[in-house]
């Protein structure tokens, strides 16, 4: 972030006696990352976030790797995941690393049977499809799609869908999510040159204060098992907080490109980054000015990463035959860049009305058995004339 915000009811002091009007002190926690040295927000519970009646069951989600190895360029069919009614199972891991897990996911229901918490990761959601509300014990945001939503490690949230029809590419980052660095001044302040503003992150609003006692099933993800355990009591039980750790959307639609005279290399699309990818925006914007500009990218090597881009709508000028949904994996170690006839014909073009995400990996990634069936198997074919 980093921008201060607060909901509810705080007392004047940190560290001291809240009391209840009825009696009674509210329970204090503090939910912070990096130990105590990175961002944090202090919550005020009315019951003690600590108390567990059972530990009902754990699953295993490791992926299942199929191709731990390889060089081949690769397109999978995103919409081939099929939909299923649990938000959880839902989520399908397709190219996973020890830093990122970047899964597809087509959750058909609401998530209130339970509540979710994951403890390994920061959650990166992009809302292709669907309409609705997340819901955390910080407060609410409504989503629409072209909305980033990032839900730090730690929060518990349910996800709440109007409609059936709803499709999510989510990245599970084992290292913080951040803006970039370079988009800030040294108080945290987005600067002049960034291609969105603090206007632009959707904040949570509504805190629901639940005083509630009975069985509460919370599931949380941590080394990989999610554990089930059960709640005395609601876990959305937080009169106030106030700090800097908490979850936030955003929208692709807000982000304003960086154009130049001639094309601008990927880092001018990038949105959010880690210490081990990063994440790229791809929008409509004005094509280069030069009076000799060739619009397309030019053929590049991924030495150092693996590219991955989600193709979300628009006419994708660099590539032929991607649809809505595609999602294409190039490997570090060989060049890539137009499809044969984009290079030329993108000559001339005035602007691109196309909508990608892009997150490139440090480290190589792995295919899950799930997206070898999503896999075309003809991608890497695709610059032959």
């Amino acid at each position: 972030m980093p921008i201060y915000h607060k909901l509810g009811q705080l007392p004047p002091t940190r560290h001291t006696q809240f009391e209840k009007p009825g009696g009674g002190l509210y329970y204090e926690q503090l939910f912070g990352t990096i130990g105590f040295e990175g961002m944090s927000s202090l919550m005020y519970h009315l019951r003690r976030p600590t108390t567990v009646k059972e530990i009902l069951g754990e699953t295993d989600l490791t992926p299942k790797i199929a191709v731990e190895k390889s060089i081949k360029a690769r397109l999978l069919k995103g919409f081939a995941v099929p939909p299923q009614d649990d938000y959880l199972a839902a989520r399908t891991p397709v190219l996973v690393n020890g830093d990122v897990h970047i899964s597809l996911a087509a959750p058909r229901q609401s998530l209130t049977a339970y509540f979710y918490k994951n403890a390994d990761a920061d959650e990166l959601l992009f809302v292709h499809r669907g309409t609705g509300t997340l819901r955390t014990q910080l407060g609410n945001i409504a989503f629409e799609p072209g909305d980033y939503l990032l839900v730090p490690r730690g929060v518990i949230y349910q996800l709440a869908f109007d409609q059936a029809d709803n499709r999510l590419l989510i990245a599970e980052s084992f290292h913080p999510v951040h803006t970039p660095r370079r988009y800030r001044n040294h108080f945290g302040q987005l600067l002049e040159h960034a291609p969105y503003s603090e206007r632009d992150y959707k904040l949570p609003t509504e805190l629901e204060t639940h005083d509630e006692t009975g069985d509460f099933i919370l599931k949380i993800k941590k080394q990989g098992v999610l554990h089930e355990l059960l709640y005395p009591s609601h876990p959305f039980d937080v009169v106030g907080w106030d700090g800097y750790n908490y979850p936030y959307g955003m929208n692709i639609r807000d982000f304003q490109p960086i154009t130049g005279k001639v094309h601008q290399p990927p880092p001018v699309h990038q949105h959010f980054e880690t210490k081990a990818f990063v994440v790229c925006s791809f929008v409509p914007r004005l094509f280069d000015y030069h009076e000799r500009a060739i619009p397309a990218p030019y053929h590049h090597s991924n030495i150092d990463s693996d590219e991955v881009i989600y193709y979300v709508d628009g006419d994708f000028m660099s590539r032929n035959n991607i649809e809505q949904g595609h999602l294409t994996l190039h490997p570090g170690g060989i060049p890539h860049g137009p499809a044969p006839g984009a290079y030329e014909r993108s000559i001339g073009k005035k602007g691109t009305d196309e909508w990608a995400v892009m997150i490139d990996t440090f480290r190589p990634l792995m295919l899950t058995e799930a997206a070898l069936g999503l896999d075309d198997g003809q991608y890497y074919k695709s610059w032959l004339e």
